[in-house]
């Protein structure tokens, strides 16, 4: 194993240090170099460890000892194997092209507040590597702590607006309620094997029976933390809310960072869950109704940016059902595909923002395919991609995680299908509103539409090809193809595989499958696309479609259930346990003993007789004292 992996996430931390303390010296042009350098740095080693890894070169690299006490080590090590090279293609490629897109897209920052964004991206991609190159929960969990206070820094990188401030901590403080899972989890762990090394975790995991009564519980409380990181119910609330933060932050967390990591989690941690049959049951449920309650709010949205967020969310939901089912293979597979579409989904909506002057009702669009060519066709491209169209990417990943729902529960798949539509449904009408029909901006506005500088589209063709040729990676077998990526992963999956007794599905099954699920995303693009270009949805929701366009009131559910009841309990502890109970407690010491020392000072008082008369007063009771008393 190549000892170059610590390169890895060392460049973007020291491209967060420089761009960082020298925010206020650095022109834009040399913080644009560090800042994208030091990703495409560490994405050239990561190419080198993948090939490394493809040639047989695995393992564990020791920095140092972390923690030892007593016969409990803990080292500060990096795991470098099929999966961990795979994320960091991911994460320092995508993260690449987002970085670049970024160097134009924030061009209007002044160079200190420019300086300080290319900061923050540095250090969440840093804190990624960290995650999915730990050998051991707790150097995940760090890299996990690290990418929540990112997200809280990059969501509200405006600071000066309050609702964004307010996006920013409802991110965080979300993430916290999973993290706490995952620390009770991490705990349990501790206290259950005596360490947190993978390795010997999943050894000693393995001879354990089915469903233990540990084995249940740390995986719950694992994919409670993977819930908050990863948006799903009932913590995904959080995530369209980030939309906040810059479209290029908004990109890398939906796409190449953050959310993925509970899927990571959840993947690296497989044999734990294959031998927690229960867990799978929760996660795989869970997921496809993450899948289906964020596809339909996503159905009604208008702001460009809010329905590729519901998507996103909906999108992990069918990787936890991946996951849950037991196709870890096909979980990863549809990050990689989605971080390539997805990505391109958000940047070529910054491309449009930044044609409109930072509008974002598409309701406001129409039109735009003749002014911003390059970004109507690499949008058009990601949206075949993710509504599942074969031969694109998504197609691959998509069918491989509903064929796997279908060996376990027919239910799944329906349910599943369903959301395909729902997915085909609302990205084209998302398309039509916003590309084709008549323009219905305001004049001005058309007047100054044009394409996207080249640091802009160049990030969206590359995105685009790889939307195309990724789901090449996992051709499977029915359609004559080995299914490399599942080859690849294989020494990572193989002890979860050997478990699991799912029936295998004949050809002509999947056949069916595959035609169903691409023939009704087909027929529900060209729905839509001939509903919307036409005829946008203009009009004010009304009934369901109201309820849609509010989401659910979810936000508006915890508000009056979780938000108003503690802010009310806070309140009475503010006024009445802290200013009437501590402070009084604490505040009528003080006028005790000013009110005495005020009392005891009329006893000095210069006259000779008072003292002399409090003298016999007090020999009298002294007196008294030794004769009735004593």
């Amino acid at each position: 194993m190549s000892k170059l992996v610590y390169l890895v996430p060392l460049f973007p931390l020291v491209g967060f240090l420089i761009n960082g303390l020298a925010r206020k010296s650095l022109s834009k042009s040399l913080t644009a170099i560090i800042g994208s350098g030091v990703i495409l740095a560490s994405f050239i080693v990561s190419v080198i460890l993948f090939f490394n890894v493809k040639s047989g070169h695995t393992g564990v690299l020791k920095l140092f000892d972390f923690i030892s006490i007593g016969s409990l080590e803990i080292p500060f090590a990096f795991q470098v194997d099929q999966l961990s090279s795979i994320f960091l293609l991911i994460i320092t490629g995508v993260g690449f092209l987002i970085h670049v897109y970024s160097t134009a897209y924030m061009h209007e920052e002044t160079s200190a507040h420019y300086a300080r964004y290319f900061s923050y991206l540095n250090l969440f991609v840093f804190s990624m590597l960290l995650l999915v190159l730990g050998a051991n929960y707790l150097i995940m969990f760090i890299g996990w702590e690290g990418v929540g206070l990112c997200s809280y820094l990059l969501i509200g990188y405006w600071f000066k607006n309050t609702d964004f401030n307010n996006a920013a901590k409802k991110a965080f403080i979300m993430n916290r309620i999973g993290d706490f899972g995952f620390l009770l989890a991490v705990f349990w762990m501790l206290q259950q094997f005596g360490t947190l090394n993978f390795g010997e975790i999943f050894g000693k995991a393995a001879g354990m029976k089915m469903n233990d009564m540990a084995l249940v519980g740390i995986t719950l409380l694992l994919f409670l933390g993977a819930a908050g990181k990863s948006a799903q119910i009932p913590l995904y609330t959080w995530l369209p809310d980030a939309m906040a933060g810059p479209t290029p932050v908004s990109a890398l967390i939906h796409a190449a960072t953050m959310v993925t990591a509970g899927i990571y989690m959840i993947a690296r941690s497989n044999i734990l869950y294959t031998l927690a049959p229960t867990t799978q049951g929760v996660v795989a449920v869970v997921g496809l109704a993450t899948a289906i309650f964020a596809a339909t709010i996503a159905l009604k949205q208008n702001d460009i940016k809010k329905v590729l967020a519901y998507s996103t969310v909906s999108q992990l939901g069918y990787m936890f059902l991946g996951l849950g089912v037991g196709a870890y293979t096909g979980a990863v597979f549809h990050v990689m595909t989605h971080a390539f579409f997805k990505a391109l989904l958000f940047l070529g909506a910054g491309s449009v923002i930044h044609a409109m002057h930072h509008e974002q009702d598409i309701r406001k669009m129409g039109g735009l395919k003749k002014y911003l060519p390059t970004t109507h066709w690499t949008f058009l491209v990601a949206c075949i991609a993710i509504a599942g169209i074969p031969p694109l990417s998504g197609f691959f990943s998509k069918d491989e995680i509903l064929a796997a729902a279908f060996s376990v529960n027919k239910i799944y798949w329906i349910i599943g299908v369903l959301g395909a539509v729902m997915t085909a449904f609302y990205m084209f009408r998302l398309y039509a509103t916003t590309f084709l029909g008549k323009f219905r901006g305001t004049p001005d506005q058309e007047h100054h539409l044009h394409e996207s500088p080249k640091a802009m589209t160049w990030p969206l063709i590359v995105l685009a090809i790889l939307s195309v040729v990724a789901g090449f990676a996992g051709i499977p077998t029915v359609l004559g193809g080995t299914h490399q990526l599942a080859n690849f992963l294989s020494p990572v999956f193989a002890g979860s595989v050997a478990l699991q007794h799912a029936p295998h599905l004949d050809h002509s099954t999947e056949y069916l499958l595959m035609g169903i699920s691409a023939g009704v995303a087909a027929l529900t693009i060209l729905y839509a696309v001939s509903r919307f270009s036409k005829k946008p949805d203009m009009q004010d929701a009304a009934g369901l479609g109201k309820v849609l366009e509010n989401k659910w009131y979810v936000d508006e559910l915890y508000d009056a259930v979780v938000v108003k009841p503690l802010r009310r309990i806070s309140v009475l502890l503010n006024n009445v346990v802290e200013k009437l109970g501590i402070d009084g407690m604490v505040n009528g010491v003080g006028k005790l003993v000013n009110y005495s020392g005020r009392q005891l000072r009329l006893l000095q008082n210069g006259q000779v007789g008072a003292y002399i008369l409090m003298m016999v007063v007090a020999a009298l009771v002294l007196f008294i004292i030794q004769l009735f008393v004593l």
